[in-house]
């Protein structure tokens, strides 16, 4: 199967922007917000305050006010070779000298936070892997998501599985934050990943990028990164709001209500719904569109259904799968490269959004600017990437964003350099995670973009479940591992993706063949040296190519 020119003569009588593509991607988009809210949420939920051991006779509470720097606290706690006070230990006041021993209870300041899950269950010091392990089973929970729920979106539709993610998202989210006990948090959590992110997140963006015209894919691929990054503003905004962990925990889960309504308003892919065989839903949601856009194209049902039989009667129905991915060798290379650029983005992302708490200053505001931050980034690639393309985007990007994360290791932390090199990497390293979106859907054939794209997220929520533990490394042994490690990785990958073909100007591939034959022999070093990739899989009359922006271009 090549290009199916009767569905791009469908799709293109919708047009590239209308009235329905607005409200249907509004629809869609609102899953980037409550995906980046639930991602973050621990930051807050479950806050690791400045803390010391509680002393007896001193202290009357593990909310105690007495100031640190009284002569009491000091001669009871050591200091670090620092000057701050050791948050994990005090002198053995029973042996009557300066030995040190670990704490019991502990007291934590409260200038900041009020009540976390942290507080709660002293998840400091010796236990704080405890904490870790939450945001790491969350993430493996979008990284189950990502293997299950891409496939069934291929298999039952893209709007199923959305709203059904979206339904249990909305009682997880507000559920969890009743549960009294450790490991049924966990196990809330991991639900809450499955369906927070790769249910409602990646499904909502197929659905973009199926339905809008080539000239608006853009736009919307990284409004959808902008929405997430709202996400994590609005967890710092709602947090420094709300003191009550509990009650802000059930803050973030009524976000799911947004969502109530679309099992009705929403729509599901035209797309999918051709490639399944259901060309007459797929003409009605078309005409659907067409009404509501008021553009008076008259629609021929019959004619399409009858085409749609036609092919159907000639091609082999497609089975592919997941697998198909790796049969062949040039969809297999690019499939492990694409997997390495998720795995790096996330983990240099989420390593920086979790670094938030470390850094000095108010925790809220840090958050927030670790959300706020990307905007420019996301701008910025709106304006350029149909003019650079992706390809040399993506890689100088993490190439920058990883050269940030090891400059920012060997700067003493809590300096305005220190702070400015961070936010500048969470700047770089957004702007490539933004572009991996629209690039893989780009790459993959429709048969299995939404499976692509699930194979993806996984590796990405792999990553994303290793980073709350890297970051340990930081506290057990040398503070530098955790960054070093995640400039590494991003610039490998950053490297490796100059060997991916560029998508700008092309048209999307719809077949295992057309995936396979997609870009061979095109590769940035080719292109700086002048040779012309093969054409095996270029249709150049194609409907669907990635042309760039004319409607902002003109503005």
């Amino acid at each position: 199967m090549a290009v199916d020119y009767v569905l791009e003569d469908l799709m293109g009588k919708l047009g590239e922007f209308g009235k329905y593509q607005f409200a249907q991607f509004f629809l869609q988009v609102l899953s980037a917000l409550t995906a980046g809210m639930h991602m973050l949420s621990l930051v807050t939920v479950a806050s690791v305050p400045e803390h010391r051991c509680f002393i007896a006779g001193v202290d009357n509470s593990s909310l105690s006010q007495l100031p640190w720097n009284s002569s009491a606290i000091l001669e009871a706690i050591p200091l670090k070779p620092s000057g701050e006070l050791d948050s994990c230990h005090m002198y053995n006041a029973s042996a009557g000298d300066q030995s040190q021993i670990p704490c019991e209870k502990y007291v934590y300041d409260t200038t900041y936070y009020k009540t976390s899950r942290t507080i709660d269950w002293d998840f400091v010091c010796d236990r704080r892997w405890m904490g870790a392990i939450i945001q790491t089973v969350f993430m493996l929970g979008t990284f189950t998501g990502a293997v299950t729920l891409g496939g069934l979106a291929d298999k039952v539709g893209r709007k199923t599985v959305f709203c059904w993610s979206a339904l249990l998202q909305l009682f997880v989210g507000v559920g969890v934050a009743f549960i009294p006990e450790y490991f049924s948090v966990m196990v809330a959590r991991f639900i809450l990943g499955i369906v927070g992110s790769a249910g409602a997140y990646i499904c909502g963006f197929v659905l973009t990028m199926e339905l809008v015209g080539a000239t608006k894919r853009t736009v919307c691929g990284i409004t959808f990164q902008a929405v997430f990054a709202g996400g994590i503003m609005l967890v710092a905004g709602w947090g420094a709001i709300i003191k009550d962990r509990q009650m802000l925990q059930v803050v973030y889960g009524l976000h799911g209500c947004l969502f109530l309504a679309h099992w009705w308003l929403m729509d599901e892919s035209p797309r999918w719904l051709w490639m399944q065989g259901r060309a007459a839903e797929a003409v009605d949601i078309v005409a659907k569109g067409l009404r509501i856009n008021g553009s008076g194209i008259p629609i021929d049902k019959d004619y399409y259904v009858q085409k749609a039989k036609q092919q159907a009667a000639v091609e082999e129905k497609s089975s592919a799968g997941l697998g198909d991915l790796f049969r062949t060798p040039n969809l297999r290379m690019k499939t492990l490269n694409v997997c390495l650029c998720w795995f790096a983005n996330s983990i240099v992302y989420y390593g920086l959004s979790l670094s938030a708490g470390k850094l000095y200053g108010n925790p809220y505001l840090i958050l927030f600017l670790m959300g706020l931050v990307e905007f420019p980034s996301y701008i910025t690639i709106v304006f350029v990437l149909d003019r650079l393309g992706r390809r040399s985007i993506t890689s100088t990007l993490m190439l920058g964003g990883g050269l940030c994360c090891i400059v920012a290791a060997f700067i003493a932390q809590g300096t305005t350099l220190s702070t400015s090199i961070v936010m500048l990497g969470k700047l770089l390293i957004a702007g490539s995670f933004a572009v991996i979106y629209n690039y893989s859907a780009e790459l993959f054939p429709t048969v299995v973009r939404n499976s692509a794209m699930g194979l993806g997220s996984m590796c990405a929520r792999l990553s994303g479940a290793l980073t709350p533990l890297i970051t340990l490394l930081g506290d057990s042994f040398d503070p530098k591992i955790p960054a070093v490690l995640f400039g590494v990785v991003a610039l490998v990958s950053g490297f490796w993706v100059m060997f991916l073909p560029e998508t700008m100007n092309k048209p999307m591939p719809e077949s295992i063949e057309d995936g396979e034959n997609f870009g061979k022999g095109d590769t940035w070093f080719s292109q700086c040296a002048g040779r012309k990739p093969r054409q095996d899989s270029i249709y150049p009359d194609d409907p669907e190519q990635m042309v760039p922006l004319k409607t902002i271009e003109s503005k």
